[in-house]
């Protein structure tokens, strides 16, 4: 039954909506999707003196609203920030005011003003123009607890990043990451390429792909798992240093960890080894973390973890400090698997060289002590087929 009372109650609000929708109508107000003229971001009035003279244009999604009087006080949102504006009847006259209080949660308006400190410190828009641009018919999610059930947030991205402003600031993190990723990679000589993403054979990784039919050609083609073949036959094709920004699709599994589409970056120098690119990467991070931070230390899973130094240590070295098993000797598969059984790790029976062992033993062992940025060379051959060998 409660469920049944929340789906009614849900359809008696959306009804309400219609309502004030049909109401603006007759007041000769165009509800949604109107063009509008915004010339500052909510971003630049925040960092404007409220001493300001200008008067700021701007628009966004409104947050908060509340009446008091004849006077409403509402918060507006953007990609860049939230304001809370201030509007008056007698400042914008009764027919501006009969249509703001129509309005709620969730709607979109543009508003014109000048900025003041309220007698509490907050940075304020004092309106003197308001403007309706879009109508909202549905409830945003309660705004105590907002929107945290996960499936929900995933599959409505759009409603996870009105309501939750971290989410957002992510998004925009990650925009400016692969910006910095562009702007450090081409400063360092890399060439940024395409390669194709539908391939005759499922290659450069150990992945389920997805297979598509090509019409003309009359033949099976599969969304690329990885970009590295064709990365490296640019090399081979006289390039000394690419890159590629892609997407890749793999037909596995789906979590809030894992998604069947994502985005990767791959890049290939040539005459370098693996001691190169660790410089590359550790000093990639570094500049990333300087320019979209500000800073080199972050907080994870409340700890401190430093860019500004990566740690870098052999897989078999780390195997023998944790676990004393030292797989710098020589050993026969049988041995290494007594080994393994010693040390209660678990082997598959698909697991027939000593390289499968090392890493298990790496996987199951070591990995969870790794907590501050940490390169680990030294990787069987036999879990990496395309790898150059150390020299």
């Amino acid at each position: 039954m409660e469920k049944y009372f929340d789906r009614v109650g849900k359809e008696r609000l959306v009804m309400e909506q219609w309502e004030k929708v049909k109401e603006l109508e007759e007041l000769g107000v165009y509800p949604f999707g109107k063009r509008y003229d915004k010339a500052f971001m909510i971003g630049d009035l925040l960092s404007s003196s409220p001493e300001s003279e200008t008067v700021f244009k701007t628009a966004g999604r409104i947050m908060g609203f509340r009446e008091q009087g004849k006077a409403v006080f509402a918060h507006i949102e953007d990609q860049t920030g939230r304001i809370q504006v201030y509007i008056r009847q007698d400042q914008i006259g009764e027919e501006l005011y009969a249509i703001v209080k129509k309005l709620g949660a969730g709607d979109i308006i543009g508003v014109e003003g000048k900025l003041f400190l309220t007698q509490k410190g907050e940075l304020t828009l004092r309106v003197s123009y308001v403007e309706l641009l879009s109508k909202n018919v549905r409830a945003l999610p309660e705004k105590f607890h907002g929107l945290t059930d996960v499936e929900t947030r995933y599959r409505k991205r759009y409603l996870d990043l009105i309501m939750n402003r971290e989410v957002k600031d992510t998004f925009i993190k990650r925009v400016r990451i692969i910006n910095g990723v562009r702007e450090f990679l081409n400063k360092k000589g890399f060439l940024e390429v395409e390669t194709p993403m539908m391939h005759p054979i499922v290659g450069g990784a150990a992945a389920k792909p997805f297979i598509t039919h090509h019409n003309a050609l009359d033949m099976e083609l599969y969304l690329r798992i990885a970009p590295e073949l064709y990365l490296k036959r640019l090399i081979i094709g006289g390039f000394d240093k690419v890159y590629e920004i892609n997407r890749n699709f793999r037909n596995e599994g789906m979590s809030t960890r894992h998604n069947p589409e994502f985005t990767m970056m791959e890049l290939y120098q040539a005459y370098a080894d693996y001691n190169d690119m660790m410089d590359l990467t550790e000093s990639l991070f570094q500049y990333l973390a300087t320019e979209v931070l500000g800073t080199t230390k972050i907080e994870y899973n409340n700890k401190e973890i430093d860019l500004g130094k990566f740690n870098r240590i052999h897989m078999v070295d780390m195997i023998k400090d944790i676990t004393g098993a030292d797989f710098w000797q020589e050993l026969t598969v049988e041995e290494a698997k007594a080994l393994a059984k010693t040390h209660h790790v678990q082997i598959a029976d698909h697991m027939t060289t000593v390289g499968h062992i090392i890493n298990e033993f790496f996987e199951q062992k070591c990995e969870e002590h790794i907590v501050q940025p940490t390169f680990i060379y030294g990787h069987p051959v036999e879990i990496s087929p395309l790898a150059k060998r150390n020299s």
